[in-house]
């Protein structure tokens, strides 16, 4: 069962992933008072037992007389340094070591770990796989997931054509969902992050809970984020199973405002006549260490221009130099900023720029990439943005994505008025309006 929401309460308040307990392969760092945190954290989903048909067991942490063992469907890997978020999405069927053909396969998947070893399986299993020392670690169930979900005012959502419909009544689903803008409750909201029909496969569903994480990651530092924070610790003990400690919460709060989130999926290849996956270490290179080295200043371009020199800082690369980068900018501000936007990246020297119009959207504003993601982290840095890398995007091999939705009138309203004369066919390229 998929359980997004662990990662929005312990990867954006970021304080449930450092403590004072040693983690499963250590000591796990502290933080000390004025020093930029410094730590890695797994978080991991899992679903509610039920002992009998649709009857959770009043005991849920009971490993006998249960109708499903639950899996750790859910797995982000949060790598923490300075400014720098970093989350690693790793799809449930990636084995954990060489595949053995003489070995039940399921057995070998990451997803089991928990159920058959327990958090330390679990942790050893994921450090196995990306070859990342982990401090400690974060696991929760659903009901956990939607209270927090609640308590930061619920999820808006824009579902794809044509629609969604998941009915299980032995699981008590019952989602039908029309295209177009949601706005979800905290159970509507997991049952959503869940699902697969519509987004394609896993891939396609891990892609769907990154955008989804930026938008409720952001409302975390706003005031009712901080008003959340009594739900979000309450679960500690009552859906939540971790070895940190939430009182060292309160001394991340003032980093919460400069953090940097950088999503990116394990790059993985199929193993012939088996449904398990395999890590691709060379892709896995590129996606999870490419751009800015956390800790470090992050990325290469200048910051959009504003007419008088104004920025939104002092670029590194001076504006018209020239980059041959795809970019595309699906624009759901319902504002019309696509195409200021694509004229501010012209000053900069993108010259193959494609403005796409949509409905206004509630989505968060986002740059997105299949692979290049020193170049998505170019743009995400200049506008201010989160980067995220996935497998399912929609973007072509080397291209760049932006989403705008109606959230960017925050950021980025003052390009209207800028290029208030902007009109970028939706066509053509800002090489072929020169």
């Amino acid at each position: 069962m998929q359980v997004f929401g662990l990662s929005l309460a312990s990867l954006s308040l970021a304080g449930l992933g450092v403590t004072q307990l040693s983690g499963p392969s250590g000591a796990a760092p502290t933080l000390v008072p004025g020093s930029a945190p410094q730590f890695t954290v797994l978080l991991a989903g899992r679903d509610i037992i039920y002992c009998y048909y649709h009857l959770p067991c009043k005991n849920q942490d009971q490993r006998t007389g249960l109708l499903q063992t639950p899996n750790t469907d859910t797995l982000m890997l949060v790598k923490v340094s300075g400014e720098s978020v970093n989350v690693l999405n790793i799809p449930r069927d990636t084995t954990v070591g060489d595949y053995d053909y003489d070995k039940p396969p399921a057995d070998q998947k990451i997803n089991s770990k928990y159920w058959s070893g327990g958090p330390t399986a679990l942790t050893q299993g994921v450090e196995e796989i990306t070859g990342e020392r982990i401090d400690s670690y974060v696991i929760v169930r659903a009901d956990y997931v939607a209270r927090v979900i609640d308590a930061l005012g619920g999820l808006d959502v824009n579902v794809p054509q044509p629609g969604i419909e998941w009915i299980d009544k032995a699981a008590g689903v019952n989602l039908k969902l029309s295209p177009g803008n949601h706005h979800l409750g905290g159970e509507d909201a997991v049952l959503f992050l869940r699902v697969r029909k519509g987004f394609g496969d896993d891939y396609g569903r891990i892609d769907h809970q990154k955008q989804a994480l930026t938008q409720l990651a952001a409302r975390l530092k706003s005031p009712r984020g901080l008003a959340a924070m009594p739900t979000i610790l309450g679960g500690i003990g009552n859906g939540v199973e971790t070895n940190v400690d939430p009182n060292l919460l309160t001394s991340l709060l003032p980093h919460l405002s400069t953090m940097k989130l950088r999503f990116a999926t394990l790059p993985t290849n199929t193993i012939r006549h088996s449904f398990n996956l395999a890590v691709d270490r060379e892709k896995l290179a590129q996606v999870w260490t490419a751009g800015s080295t956390p800790g470090s200043p992050a990325g290469s371009t200048a910051a959009v221009p504003l007419p008088g020199g104004g920025a939104a800082s002092d670029p590194a690369t001076p504006p018209g130099t020239s980059t041959d980068l795809q970019v595309t900018i699906h624009d759901a501000s319902g504002a019309g900023l696509g195409a200021p936007l694509a004229q501010a990246l012209g000053v900069l020297g993108y010259r193959s720029v494609r403005v796409e119009t949509a409905d206004s959207s509630n989505d968060s504003s986002q740059v997105f990439t299949q692979d290049n993601v020193q170049g998505a982290e170019r743009l995400a840095d200049a506008l201010g943005l989160p980067r995220l890398q996935g497998e399912r995007f929609p973007v072509d091999s080397g291209e760049v994505g932006i989403l705008l939705g109606a959230d960017a009138m925050q950021n980025l309203g003052a390009l209207k008025a800028a290029y208030p004369a902007a009109q970028l066919p939706t066509t053509q390229t800002n090489s072929e309006n020169k």
